[in-house]
């Protein structure tokens, strides 16, 4: 059974049971921490509860590398192979390793080294940090753990206790841990964001980014820059107001608050009708980027809300599905470009922004480039916010008739949603490239690797009533493409894309059965690492396409895949565990399990050569 009701998904992930944390649930609110010397997790009686929840470090551990510095994090990722010190590698956010023995020449030799489970359901939709050759992981549920890179051994470990009452829009997902001098940080699904100890794995400090129950959660990594960790909120379906915040990394304490919904006065204020602003959404839930040699950060937003029903709130909805250039030290924005004006489509704005240079008019160009979640792969002066182009990287875009000169869309009328919808409206709410992961980029060849969704919807129009804490949808999508036709086939499928960013046209794709829901991983020496939602991990020609290896995982792959070298080795990491509402929502196949697994591949980085030799 692939298809489900929308209202029933929403229902499944954000109420009751399915909100506590699995192997969790008879654990005491208090944490307690107990030191791995000497002792395992499962080393209790059988008849015993386990009720630790936090498990320390004593040993020493790691290569001796010292702290984080800043300076280590202004470093592009081609300077250094043996660490993956940021969600994107580096500020880039282009997450193209170095690694030229990960190439087509010797990918057939690339073999499985560990694994270790995540002990939990949901997606597992980590992008690890790699650092001094220990792995920092994050599950879904808010589990830390830290790990030997080499071997998957455990060195500590936190399992987060979670409120029942969760406010989830699309599952229990957290997609990465950051690190910075000796800390690692982790944001939470009940809006907290915390520190420890890299090599103790101790708490040093947990701050309450904003109350849950309102509607919020935090997924992301947060962005480390200078001294601040900035991270963003969900809640977009809940109609909060949102934002994005910066943290100090070293006491927890709020130094500055961004708004993504101006309040009444404010310039902005005058693109919604009414009071809608006050329940506007934008949600600031991914991660953003930082251009050091500008200083600005930038973040993108989500639909306005409610998501389908826009006749309460008439206007633009600034800022809602934007990318926002930010002066760190203060949070004042700089400039805005928004891709979907009075979105009604939930088309969020939070894809994966890249950081590189393009041609305008012949001249090389600071660029954004996006895939959006609207369909549109986006260039956008980085320095100015100026339109550069727009063109679609889908098979199947309808909502949209053209591309005003000035980058707004044109819309077609028949896509916008009703009480009773018959047009089969794409991309569907899920996209077009999804936010949850992200795309990778290879500036030698000029590509970006872009996971797509084909699934397209009926867009239900519905009434829209605000309620804090509560959904606020206005209507819902109706997945029809994820419902098998006579012939027992599934209109729903998915590719990964390579875009000439240079361009918006499409050099190549890989065609999948099922709708593509995992980030993408680009290697210097010519691959593309992915996993698709049948179970398996892929590794892709760079220049075509081509399979190139291919590994039965089990679990459906929503994890971003990371690369590493260590000792003569090179590694890539990639996890397995997905979640069956949005499976079944974006039309691939429900019956496999859930169950997060992280899978480690090595080859000797010896018998590589670059793709080029």
């Amino acid at each position: 059974m692939r298809l489900v009701n929308f209202a029933l998904l929403f229902l499944f992930v954000s109420c009751g049971p399915a909100n506590e944390s699995p192997g969790t649930a008879n654990v005491p609110s208090e944490t307690t921490e107990v030191s791995s010397a000497g002792m395992e997790p499962d080393e209790v009686g059988e008849t015993l509860v386990i009720s630790t929840t936090h498990w320390t470090n004593d040993r020493e551990i790691g290569y001796g590398s010292g702290p984080v510095s800043e300076e280590m994090l202004l470093e592009p990722q081609s300077s250094r192979s043996d660490v993956w010190l940021q969600y994107g590698g580096d500020y880039s956010n282009n997450r193209h390793s170095p690694i030229t023995a990960l190439s087509p020449n010797n990918v057939d030799d690339l073999e499985f080294a560990w694994g270790f489970p995540s002990g939990t359901t949901g997606q597992f939709a980590v992008s690890p940090v790699v650092y001094d050759g220990i792995m920092y992981v994050t599950t879904s549920y808010n589990r830390l753990i830290a790990l030997d890179a080499t071997s998957g051994e455990m060195f500590w470990r936190y399992d987060h206790q979670l409120p029942a009452d969760l406010r989830l829009c699309c599952g229990p997902a957290n997609r990465g841990p950051s690190i910075h001098e000796d800390k690692i940080l982790m944001a939470t699904l009940d809006a907290r964001i915390l520190a420890f100890d890299r090599l103790s794995g101790k708490l040093l400090w947990d701050t309450e980014i904003v109350e849950y129950f309102k509607g919020f959660s935090a997924t992301s990594a947060p962005l480390i820059v200078k001294n601040l960790a900035i991270i963003g909120v969900g809640g977009g379906e809940f109609g909060v107001r949102g934002f994005f915040d910066a943290y100090d990394v070293n006491t927890g304490d709020l130094v500055w608050r961004h708004y993504t919904v101006p309040a009444e006065g404010e310039p902005g204020y005058e693109t919604w009708s009414g009071n809608s602003y006050e329940t506007g959404g934008a949600p600031a839930w991914t991660i953003g980027t930082y251009d050091p040699e500008l200083d600005l950060v930038y973040w993108t937003t989500g639909n306005p809300a409610p998501d389908w029903n826009g006749d309460a709130r008439l206007g633009d909805n600034l800022f809602s599905d934007s990318v926002l250039a930010i002066r760190p030290d203060t949070g004042e924005r700089e400039w805005y470009y928004q891709f979907t004006p009075h979105d009604v489509w939930d088309y969020d704005g939070n894809s994966h922004l890249f950081q590189t240079e393009t041609l305008v008019d012949g001249e090389p160009t600071k660029a954004i480039v996006q895939a959006n979640r609207n369909g549109f792969f986006y260039a956008i002066n980085r320095e100015n916010g100026e339109f550069i182009r727009a063109t679609s990287y889908m098979e199947q875009l309808n909502w949209a008739d053209a591309m005003e000169s000035d980058g707004r869309p044109v819309i077609n009328v028949e896509a916008m949603p009703s009480e009773e919808p018959t047009m089969r409206v794409c991309p569907g709410a899920l996209g077009g490239m999804n936010g949850a992961v992200a795309g990778s980029l290879n500036p030698d060849l000029g590509f970006a690797f872009i996971p797509v969704i084909e699934s397209c919807q009926l867009m239900q129009k519905g009434i829209s009533m605000h309620v804090e804490g509560n959904l606020f949808t206005g209507g819902l999508p109706i997945s029809v493409d994820g419902a098998a036709d006579s012939e027992g086939n599934v209109p729903a499928y998915g590719h990964i894309s390579a875009v000439d960013y240079h361009t918006g046209e499409i050099a190549w794709r890989y065609y999948d059965p099922q709708p593509m829901m995992a980030g993408t991983l680009s290697t210097a020496g010519g691959l593309v690492f992915t996993g698709s939602q049948t179970g398996h991990a892929l590794g892709l020609d760079a220049s075509t396409g081509e399979v190139l290896w291919k590994r039965r995982l089990g679990g459906g792959v929503r994890s971003q895949p990371i690369a590493y070298e260590l000792n003569g080795e090179a590694y890539v990491a990639i996890a397995s565990g997905n979640f069956q509402g949005i499976a079944a929502f974006s039309g691939a196949d429900v019956s496999i399990p859930e169950g997060g697994q992280l899978y480690v591949f090595k080859v000797s980085s010896g018998t590589g050569e670059s793709a080029d030799d």
